[in-house]
C-alpha cells in the first residue's frame, strides 16, 4: 500500500508541473514579460530581440533584449538599446540601458 501511495503522489506532482508548464502557460508567462519589459522601458515603439532568456527558478529573472528609438528631442531618433530583466515571483520589470552591445563602427 506505501508504494502505490507513494507512486501515486509521484505521479500527481508530475501531472502538476506538466500543467504548470503547459504550452498556454508559457504564452501567457511570455506576454506578461513582454508586457512588462515594453512599459518599464524608456524607448520609443521597443521591440524585443529575440526571445527572452529563461533562467532557471533559482535565479528567479528572465532575461529580454529591447530595442527602440530614444524620445528625447536632441538623440534625434537614434536607435537605443535595453537589457530587460523580468523577476518572476514579484512580477515587475527593471530595464537598464545596453547601448554597449551594438557593435560599434569602425574608424577609416
Amino acid at each position: 500500500m506505501k508504494t502505490i501511495t507513494l507512486l501515486f503522489l509521484s505521479l500527481t506532482a508530475l501531472a502538476t508541473q506538466a500543467h504548470a508548464s503547459s504550452p498556454d502557460a508559457w504564452a501567457a508567462y511570455d506576454k506578461a514579460v513582454l508586457t512588462g519589459c515594453t512599459k518599464a522601458s524608456g524607448l520609443k515603439d521597443a521591440k524585443p530581440v529575440g526571445t527572452a532568456a529563461q533562467f532557471d527558478d533559482r535565479v528567479g529573472y528572465t532575461a529580454l533584449l529591447l530595442q527602440g528609438q530614444y524620445p528625447q528631442k536632441h538623440m534625434k531618433g537614434q536607435q537605443g538599446t535595453e537589457l530587460c530583466l523580468y523577476d518572476k515571483k514579484a512580477k515587475t520589470a527593471y530595464v537598464t540601458e545596453w547601448d554597449s552591445i551594438r557593435p560599434t563602427a569602425k574608424k577609416p
